[in-house]
């Protein structure tokens, strides 16, 4: 039963390394460059949004 156990390991451990060998680490990194970004600017937007309505909200009482 032990042997079961590390056969499936390394057949995960194999299917894990080829695939990960064939990432393209630049491709990744600009990505989640843009992601990070896009985010930040989303964020900004968000808050905005909550303190112009927080102000709308105040001056209409």
């Amino acid at each position: 039963m032990k042997t079961e156990v590390n056969n499936h390991f390394s057949n995960v451990l194999l299917t894990g390394s080829i695939l990960l060998a064939n990432v393209n680490m630049s491709g990744l990194l600009d990505y989640g460059l843009k992601a990070i970004i896009g985010g930040a600017v989303w964020l900004g937007f968000k808050i905005t949004a909550d303190y112009l309505d927080r102000k709308r909200k105040a001056s209409g009482k």
